[in-house]
Formats: C-alpha cells, sequence, structure tokens
C-alpha cells in the first residue's frame, strides 16, 4: 500500500519538497511526530514490570533482562541503516515499513508468554526506531523552510517525551490490567500511525538510488551488538571477566575493521569522510555526552523515588507514583520544542544545542542539592529535561546543515546512534556507581545515600562535557536565507513547467 505522490519540487540547495498546503505540513509534521513518540513509547514500555519479569515468564533474572537489552541492541543498527535505506529509497517508504516492525514487533509480544519470543518481539520493535531518524530527515521537505527548526525540533523531543510519559503509562495499564495488555495497546497505536503514515505524509521523489552496504550493515551490526551487550551486560557478569572483555575488544576491533572497509567502499552504509568533518564529528561526540547526561536522570531519578523511606533518605513512592512524578519532565522536553525551534533561528543551532546541555547539567545540580522530597526532584526533572528537549533539537539541524541532501537520512540516524552510544554507557555507569556502596535492610540491599550524590555528579560532568565541545564545533557561514531558495526553487519549476 503506498500513497499517492504529491507534486515535487526542488529548491536550488538542490532539495526536493512537497508541494504542500500549511496545513497539510502541519498536518504531516503532526503525524510524524505522533509516529516518533510511539516509537520512542516502546523503549520504556516494559520498565514497570521489569522486577516481576522472572516470575511471570517462569525464567531467571539475567534472561529476562534480554527484553530490554534486545530492544537497545536493535534500535541502535536500525537507525543508521534505516537512514541509509531512506537516502536511497525514499523516507516515507521506509517510515511505512517501520510502522509494520512495530506493529509485527507488538503482536509477537502481545501472544508471548515466555521468554524467547518476547526478546524476538522485543527486538523487533527495536528495529522500528529507525523511524525517528528517517521522520527528522524528511521534515525539511515536507515542511516550508519557516516550520522546519520548529517541525525538526518537535519529532526529535520525541525520543525524551516517549520515555518520559511511557513510564506512568505502562505502570497504569499493567496495574488495570496486565502485563499483555501493554503489547495489545502498542500493536492498536502501531497500527493506528502506521495507516497515518501512509495517508497524510507525502511521498516525495527522494529517492538517490545506490547499492546497499549489506557488507557494511553486518559489520557495522556485529561490532554494536558485541561492543554493546559487553557495556549493558558488564555490571552482572563482572567487568573483568572473559565473556566481557572478549565482546568489549572484539566489537571494537571489528567496529575498527568496518570504519577502512567503509573509507574504501564506493557507495557506503555511513560516509565516514563527511562525518569526519568537524561540525559533524563534534555533533556526534556531543550526543554522546548528552545523551548520557539524558539516560542518567531516568534510571537515578526514579529509583531514589522508590527507595523506601526506612532507609533515612528514600521517598517510599510506588512505580506507578514515580512515573506520575517523572511525567511533567517529559512533557516539559516536548513544550521545549518550539522554543529550540525559535533559538535555532534566532541564534543557530551551535549556540541553542549549548544552551541545551548547560540547562541540563544544570538541572543535575540542583537534584543535587535538593533530594529530600519527590517535588523536588521533579524539579530537578523539569529542568532537565527542558535541557534535553532544547538540545536534542538542535542536534539533526546541525547534522543536516553540514551534509548533502542524499546523506542526510544516514547522517541523522549515525546521530541517533551516537545518542544510543551516550544512553547505553549512561545505564551502565549508573547501575555500577548505585552498586558501589550498598546498605542492607530487611535481607534487600539499598544503594547509599552517597551513590546517588554521585551519579548526579557524574550526570551533571557529562552535560557540561557536552556543553565543551559543542562550543569548538566550526559555525557555518551564512549563506541565503531557507524563505528566499525555497522561493527561488519555486519559480524556477514554475518557469520549466
Amino acid at each position: 500500500m503506498t500513497s499517492k505522490p504529491d507534486l515535487t519540487v526542488v529548491d536550488d540547495a538542490g532539495v526536493p519538497h512537497a508541494d504542500t498546503t500549511p496545513a497539510g505540513a502541519i498536518g504531516t509534521v503532526v503525524v510524524l511526530c505522533v509516529a516518533g513518540l510511539i516509537a520512542s513509547l516502546m523503549q520504556t514500555l516494559i520498565i514497570p514490570i521489569q522486577p516481576e519479569l522472572p516470575t511471570l515468564l517462569g525464567t531467571s533474572i539475567s534472561s529476562a533482562s534480554w527484553i530490554i537489552t534486545a530492544t537497545l541492541l536493535a534500535a541502535a543498527i536500525a537507525m543508521p541503516v534505516a537512514g541509509r535505506l531512506g537516502d536511497m529509497f525514499g523516507k516515507q517508504r521506509i517510515m511505512i515499513g517501520s510502522g509494520i516492525l512495530l506493529t509485527v514487533g507488538s503482536l509477537v509480544c502481545a501472544l508471548s508468554n515466555s521468554v524467547v519470543p518476547l526478546v524476538a518481539g522485543r527486538a523487533i520493535q527495536g528495529l522500528a526506531m529507525g523511524l525517528i531518524p528517517v521522520g527528522i530527515s524528511l521534515m525539511r521537505e515536507v515542511t516550508p523552510p519557516r516550520l522546519t527548526s520548529m517541525a525538526v525540533a518537535a519529532m526529535s523531543a520525541t525520543l525524551g517525551v516517549g520515555g518520559g510519559v511511557g513510564l506512568p503509562l505502562a505502570a497504569w495499564i499493567t496495574e488495570e490490567w496486565n502485563w499483555h495488555m501493554l503489547f495489545w495497546v502498542s500493536t492498536a497505536l502501531a497500527v493506528v500511525i502506521t495507516v497515518l503514515i501512509v495517508l497524510v505524509v507525502p511521498h516525495i521523489a527522494d529517492a538517490a538510488g545506490g547499492r546497499f552496504d549489506y557488507l557494511g550493515a553486518l559489520g557495522l551490526g556485529l561490532g554494536l551488538v558485541s561492543a554493546l551487550i559487553a557495556i549493558s551486560k558488564g555490571n552482572d557478569w563482572g567487568w573483568t571477566s572473559g565473556s566481557t572483555l572478549g565482546l568489549l575488544v572484539g566489537g571494537l576491533a571489528i567496529l575498527v575493521l568496518w570504519g577502512f572497509y567503509e573509507v574504501r567502499h564506493r557507495e557506503p552504509l555511513v560516509d565516514l569522510r563527511t562525518t569526519a568533518k568537524p561540525a559533524v564529528l563534534l555533533t556526534n561526540l556531543a550526543a554522546i555526552a548528552i545523551g548520557f547526561g539524558m539516560m542518567a536522570q531516568a534510571i537515578v531519578i526514579p529509583a531514589l523515588l522508590e527507595t523506601p523511606e526506612f532507609t533515612g533518605y528514600g521517598l517510599g513512592q510506588t512505580v506507578f507514583a514515580a512515573g506520575l512524578w517523572m511525567a511533567p519532565g517529559g512533557l516539559t522536553m516536548m513544550l521545549f520544542a518550539p522554543v529550540s525551534g525559535l533559538l535555532i533561528n534566532k541564534i543557530g543551532a551551535k549556540y541553542t544545542l549549548a544552551i541545551g546541555a548547560t540547562v541540563l547539567g544544570a538541572g543535575y545540580l540542583v537534584a543535587f542539592f535538593l533530594m529530600n522530597s519527590a517535588w523536588q526532584l521533579a524539579l530537578a526533572s523539569i529542568i532537565g529535561s527542558a535541557g534535553v528537549g532544547t538540545g536534542y533539537a538542535a542536534m539533526p539541524t546541525l547534522i543536516m546543515g553540514s551534509v548533502p541532501i542524499t546523506e542526510a537520512g544516514a547522517a541523522v540516524g549515525l546521530n541517533g546512534l551516537m545518542r544510543s552510544i551516550g544512553t547505553t554507557v549512561a545505564s551502565a555507569v549508573m547501575a555500577l556507581v548505585l552498586a558501589s556502596s550498598t546498605t542492607e535492610y530487611f535481607g534487600r540491599d539499598f544503594p547509599d545515600q552517597s551513590t546517588f550524590h554521585w551519579c548526579f555528579v557524574i550526570a551533571a560532568a557529562a552535560a557540561f562535557i557536552g556543553v565543551a565541545i559543542t562550543l569548538c564545533i566550526p559555525t557555518a557561514r551564512p549563506t541565503a536565507g531557507p524563505q528566499a531558495v525555497r522561493l527561488a526553487g519555486d519559480q524556477r519549476v514554475a518557469a520549466e513547467a
């Protein structure tokens, strides 16, 4: 099933655009943002029932942990691959494919009663995360220039909003019904959003063609899976164990060989020469640091909220209550998306990203000094989320302004991968710090209060490192305004017609 192609116009910058009305462009943006939100919801869908999964599925804690790890690994691989496929075959087509993957993965999970099919379904759901970078790179082709920055900002924010909203929503569904209902709901949402992509999102003649780099995709997948498994499982297996070190060293070695192969390939999965441009390279490094900062609050603040009061510092909140305290942060990310768009238009994406990272770091400093009540942590989460909402929107803008249009999808996908690496490292580091000093209460170990302080300090340092990297990004030379470029392109197409 394919949508009817809209008239495509090409501006003087070589960027194809859908010839739609402003109302049509806004409708497209809304659908893309909702699609991104639903895809990102899948990342936190299972967290509320994670402690009960071994009992529910009759398996071990170690085996059950793969239900979350599988989604993470699949998403990391999917983002650059889907971006490249979008550049080759058309972004709307790849988004439809991602929606179908999300539907199939959700349905497999809904019908599962054991760990193996549930892990498989969660991995398929993770593959659908490629929808987000493809949608972001599509934004400048389906919106008039005056809306592009805000549209990119809004969809970029869904990466964080989905996590913030997903936690209380999933907790409520599991309390009212059962864990299978989580996936029946996600199946229904996936079907709806796939149909909307087909009907509302225009199919643009943006396919650049070329051959897909299968060996490059295989090498990237093997390297990433090996390294990310080592990072995510290091706390369980031991950081000096043979399994951890072998996978980590082996994964890094594969990625080095993959890099040499990609540089020599005529049509690489990722053009590393373009990626090595200072503006792209530094933006991706900043993405790792800021992704680390974003994930840290999603781990540490709920853990502190749910720690029992008898520890002397815990706040004794239920999973559902903790999710509600975190929800305003997720909504803040979305509310700050238009603010980020305005800042990008006013002062540029570079300084917008620096401001976002600074605000994120400030949120952790607030948490360091104010962690004695739930409302204080909610305030810190809101501040940090404002920084994430501002910064996440600026990164794709920086990337797309530095790469050819034919590589935009792959470049934005790689940037999404860098953020995923940051969040994966954050998960491992925060878990390691929280487990470094514990006290036993009633036969159960709880992190000491000092470990939460250290987590906030480390996360703040990561955010401020992101600021420093961002300020080193070269400032782009001024070019003709997007409105003028679009107008000139429209006039040229009309003359040729």
